[in-house]
């Protein structure tokens, strides 16, 4: 089953559910819009969140609901919910020279961090004395980029993907704001910008994704394929890479099922899944949405007039529409998780360059 939801008429680059999943934010051009969709048929806009001058680029929600937001404008800013439903801006400093291409709160909403374009991470926190957020850069070994970024549960480890064909992992850890981590499998000593995992992939990684179990990292590069990296017990060690080539269009997201099942999306329109664990390896296995087992439906809003003219210009005893056969018109954007049960995630969202959000089973 798929909800789909027509919220913008140009691309939404990016999306996020409140955690009680009644609303939903979206990124339109330099602004953001927040919808109430408890009503399929009809979303009702709430509001609308201005400052930005250029497009925004990504953006998240944390648990207490506070939006941050990054854009092309090299700026970041967090939205604080007030009581008469309006939101507070606050000021980031990023620092950065070039545009913010990706934002993510970690787990505890203390910190999020910011990719960019300048070839540094900036990890952000809030500064009471002076009302703005600061920011900590991480910048060695990172030669281009930031694509994505994804939090371990302890909210000091970090994944980011780059277009440096690179998968990394990196300690965040900000005296005064974090408490020590306990010791995984990334690492025990754990300062601030430490290197805990960095593989070439030879592909520019558009999207990255810890395990829920926290044991290991999935990507997907811009050559079509999927990458899940398991670390070594030594420092810097791979104890197995799996990368499984395909012939569909470049992904440009992903999320976890569970341990052993990834959803991707991308170019190709509909979601594709991917099962496996590191004993067996992993494979594509089906797609959701798929339009192989669909059939064209023609004739959509057209007047008989149009009709005849198309079929005598293109010498057609049937009309035939210009619609995919899935539900997205156009390139999925982002994936986020919707709703979880024992077995894991259940259903997912995902955002499109057709201004479209759908909710899906997965």
């Amino acid at each position: 089953m798929s909800i789909p939801f027509n919220l913008s008429k140009t691309p939404i680059y990016d999306h996020c559910f409140s955690t009680d999943r009644r609303n939903v934010a979206i990124s339109q051009d330099n602004d953001v819009q927040i919808f109430n969709l408890s009503n399929p048929q009809k979303p009702q806009l709430i509001t609308t969140l201005k400052h930005h001058d250029k497009p925004i680029t990504a953006l998240d929600i944390s648990n207490d609901g506070k939006i941050v937001t990054c854009s092309q404008d090299r700026n970041a800013l967090v939205w604080t919910p007030q009581a008469d439903g309006s939101y507070k801006e606050t000021l980031v400093l990023l620092r950065i020279n070039r545009a913010a291409t990706c934002v993510k709160w970690c787990p505890n909403g203390t910190k999020f961090a910011v990719g960019s374009s300048a070839r540094v991470i900036s990890v952000c926190y809030f500064e009471q004395e002076n009302d703005w957020w600061i920011s900590k850069h991480i910048k060695k070994p990172i030669k281009s980029t930031i694509l994505s970024l994804d939090w371990h549960e302890n909210n000091v480890l970090l994944t980011a993907g780059s277009t440096d064909g690179h998968l990394r992992v990196f300690s965040t850890f900000v005296k005064g704001i974090d408490s020590k981590p306990e010791s995984t499998i990334w690492g025990e000593r754990l300062p601030f910008s430490t290197l805990c995992l960095d593989v070439n992939l030879n592909s520019w990684i558009e999207d990255v994704k810890f395990s829920p179990d926290f044991q290991f990292v999935a990507g997907v590069g811009h050559d079509s394929s999927v990458f899940i990296v398991y670390p070594g017990s030594g420092e810097l060690e791979i104890s197995k890479l799996d990368k499984v080539k395909t012939s569909n269009l470049p992904f440009t997201s992903l999320i976890f099922a569970n341990n052993s099942k990834i959803v991707c999306a991308g170019y190709d329109c509909h979601p594709i899944v991917f099962e496996g664990d590191a004993v067996n390896g992993w494979k594509q296995t089906y797609s959701i949405d798929d339009p192989t087992k669909k059939t064209a439906n023609v004739v959509e809003n057209q007047s008989a007039l149009n009709m005849f003219r198309q079929m005598d210009l293109k010498g057609s005893s049937q009309p035939k529409s210009n619609n995919l056969l899935t539900i997205h018109q156009n390139t999925i954007t982002s994936l986020r998780p919707f709703q979880y049960d024992s077995t894991g995630l259940i259903r997912f969202s995902s955002s499109g360059n057709d201004g479209k959000v759908v909710i899906f089973d997965v």
